[in-house]
């Protein structure tokens, strides 16, 4: 049985948490649950067709997604090759966006927190109007390098330190008990913040450093915003779902601690997509971090017991194999590998594993699996979970 988005959007909003956490592949509807959740909870902006407007409501719902990153593009100077910009898409949500930025003064907030996740020496230099970013760079010369165009993972980098700035100034501003003493009136009626794989671009140190700023942002929260935070990321996904399990208080250490966040506001869960095109929201175990390798185990293992095994389960199973070795000290998965006769790893599940992960072409990742490919597949399935003790 499953559920179309919208109904999965209305089961979150249902939840009444106010931290609700959702891992799912990459391709399994995270982005489009989050612009599900945003018609559901703020539908004013759909034109006659009830065809959504290209404008983000912030009325009720902020969310940050792939399309919050589409509302940047490089003017790249292709005549004189020199003023290269980063620009902002002209539409309702970004002219508010810009406007707001500028009357709180946010752009040293923006440059620290995008220097922290990169370099500090990497700059942007924002103008007064938000309108145009260009960056520079100091390489130890005298000069720094001006107007260089920064890779897509640092661009997103930025785009989510702006949206950072402006959640850390929505929370301040939401603090203020009495609504005529904020600066601004435009967070009021706010409700939901949703968070869609901030920036997978990051190394593994920034990106616990990321989730520990997020989870703890969100936990010294004291209004009544609720946050979801969906991502494809399992360290990512591991270090909020433990933040999250922590207690929060105001004031630690003070004769009167004032807990302000318990584990029991946060639910964890995990997005699938079924063959037929409809979704499942699986609640996860709050105490227990989400294991990425036996989750691959358990998809392989359902495309074994259904017989719609694809090249990519491979892909899945030198994966689980590589994370194992590692674990475990080995210096190749290989050796991980059942044995032949003469004790060295079984010649033909090692080709037929590298065969899979390294095709020369790209249509043969939608190829048909071979019989004999299958059984290879089902019996290493059954080796490593019996050898390796894996807990089914």
């Amino acid at each position: 049985m499953g559920n179309t988005l919208e109904q999965i959007a209305l089961q979150l909003k249902n939840e009444n948490k106010k931290v609700q956490l959702i891992y799912a592949f990459n391709g399994s509807g995270k982005t489009r649950l989050s612009r599900e959740f945003r018609l559901l909870v703020d539908p004013k902006n759909t034109n006659e067709d009830n065809e959504e407007d290209d404008v983000q409501s912030f009325s009720k719902i902020i969310y940050y997604n792939a399309f919050t990153e589409d509302l940047f593009y490089w003017f790249n100077d292709l005549d004189n090759d020199q003023e290269r910009e980063l620009r902002t898409q002209p539409n309702g949500f970004t002219d508010w966006l810009v406007t707001f930025l500028e009357e709180q003064g946010l752009d040293q907030k923006i440059t620290n927190h995008f220097q922290r996740y990169t370099s500090d020496k990497l700059t942007p230099m924002i103008t007064s109007d938000f309108s145009k970013i260009t960056f520079s760079i100091n390489n130890g010369s005298a000069s720094p390098l001006l107007n260089i165009k920064i890779s897509k993972g640092e661009e997103s980098n930025f785009i989510w330190s702006i949206f950072y700035s402006l959640l850390e100034q929505i929370i301040e501003e939401r603090s203020i008990p009495n609504p005529t003493d904020r600066s601004t009136q435009d967070f009021n009626d706010l409700e939901y913040l949703f968070i869609d794989d901030p920036v997978s671009s990051l190394d593994d140190t920034h990106l616990i450093e990321l989730a520990v700023d997020i989870a703890n942002l969100i936990k010294s929260n004291e209004t009544n915003l609720k946050f979801i935070i969906t991502t494809h990321n399992p360290l990512f996904y591991n270090v909020l779902s433990n933040e999250f399990n922590n207690k929060y208080y105001k004031n630690p250490g003070d004769e009167t601690e004032l807990l302000i966040y318990r584990p029991n506001q946060s639910k964890k869960f995990r997005l699938d997509k079924n063959a037929d095109g409809l979704f499942v929201l699986n609640e996860l175990d709050n105490n227990t971090p989400f294991s990425y390798h036996l989750f691959l185990l358990s998809e392989i293992k359902n495309a074994i017991d259904t017989n719609d095994i694809k090249k990519f389960h491979f892909a899945f199973l030198r994966n689980i194999l590589e994370k194992t070795a590692t674990f475990l000290g080995y210096t190749s998965w290989t050796k991980l590998l059942p044995k032949d006769g003469s004790g060295n790893p079984d010649p033909f599940a090692n080709r037929i594993l590298n065969l899979s992960n390294h095709s020369a072409h790209s249509g043969e990742e939608v190829g048909v699996v071979e019989d004999n490919d299958k059984d290879k597949l089902e019996e290493l399935v059954e080796f490593l979970s019996s050898e390796y003790k894996f807990w089914n």
